[in-house]
């Protein structure tokens, strides 16, 4: 399954696979406003592919295949101050 990776011109971290490479037919209004112009990143065979960065092979196919496209967000960030009250039994409020 062939699959062309783009780059969010709008949000860091954030990519888009799509079927076909400058397809986007398949995306929704709102989506592809929110995510700004695409970059063009890669195209790969994902059916060859064991890994990827931080998305998962089988749910990218599975979103593929029902919806067209799959969104890849960046993983929410750490509070670092939080982490280090708890750590150190003070309260995080």
């Amino acid at each position: 399954m062939l699959t062309a990776v783009y780059k969010s011109s709008k949000k860091a971290d954030t990519y888009l696979y799509v079927e076909k490479r400058d397809d986007f037919s398949k995306i929704p209004e709102p989506l592809m406003a929110m995510f700004g112009r695409p970059k063009y990143v890669m195209m790969f065979d994902l059916s060859k592919r064991k890994k990827l960065g931080i998305a998962d092979v089988a749910q990218v196919q599975d979103k593929l295949s029902s919806d067209g496209f799959y969104l890849q967000l960046p993983p929410p960030e750490e509070n670092l101050l939080d982490q280090f009250k708890q750590q150190n039994g003070a309260s995080s409020d």
